[in-house]
């Protein structure tokens, strides 16, 4: 990344919970990277209110000027960034798919977060399906964004145990606490150039594998 601290545009179509965790996480000014932009394809986003509260620039490209044209959308939306001088773009809550186009001009610039331990429970309604499949752990990934779906290579994961009596509701808000502290590590890490792709798995220079044990259920 070029010297200083890396612009940042989020992008969003919701209340941008992921979001705020981002700018209280860049208002640090020894964080290595400055949210430059908020951008939403719905004008109607919570998130651009409480973007703007923050002092952030905000911006709205909406996807149905542009009909069934994705590329079109995806075109006006890159012109945006560039002009702002963007260099990684954060996706969160983020509900449009993007063409291999769009995400190869971003390669190894764009990343996601994704309510599941990817490769698992890909796509949306994690936290039931999760609860369905009765996994004993579940959590939230950090990726590099790829043309297919929650795909990317994996920069950090967190995971939380799941009870027997564990509602979708109850285990959604503690995924998303999760999501909310390694979501600014992932962005810390790319912003400050230690991530590394090779074979389709990211390195983290610095970083060390925890020696500690999740184990669940426990008695």
């Amino acid at each position: 990344m070029a010297t200083g601290r890396a612009k940042v545009a989020i992008l969003i179509s919701g209340r941008g919970s992921n979001m705020a965790a981002l700018i209280e996480a860049a208002a640090d000014p020894g964080f290595p990277a400055e949210i430059a932009l908020v951008l939403s394809n719905r004008p109607d986003a919570g998130g651009l209110d409480r973007a703007a509260a923050a002092g952030i620039p905000t911006k709205v490209v909406d996807h149905k000027d542009f009909g069934k044209d994705r590329e079109g959308f995806e075109r006006a939306l890159d012109g945006v960034l560039r002009t702002h001088h963007i260099e990684i773009v954060c996706l969160a809550g983020f509900m449009r798919l993007l063409t291999p186009w769009f995400v190869a001009s971003w390669e190894g610039r764009m990343i996601n977060v994704h309510p599941a331990l990817l490769p698992a429970f890909k796509g949306l309604d994690t936290h039931a399906r999760a609860l369905a499949a009765g996994v004993r752990l579940h959590g939230a990934t950090v990726h590099l964004v790829v043309p297919e779906m929650d795909s990317g290579p994996i920069i950090v994961q967190g995971a939380v145990p799941v009870g027997d009596d564990d509602t979708e509701e109850a285990l959604a808000a503690r995924v998303l606490a999760v999501e909310h502290r390694i979501y600014p590590l992932g962005l810390r890490w790319l912003a400050e150039g230690r991530i590394t792709v090779a074979a389709g798995r990211c390195r983290v220079a610095g970083a060390t594998a925890p020696d500690d044990v999740m184990i669940a259920p426990r008695l």
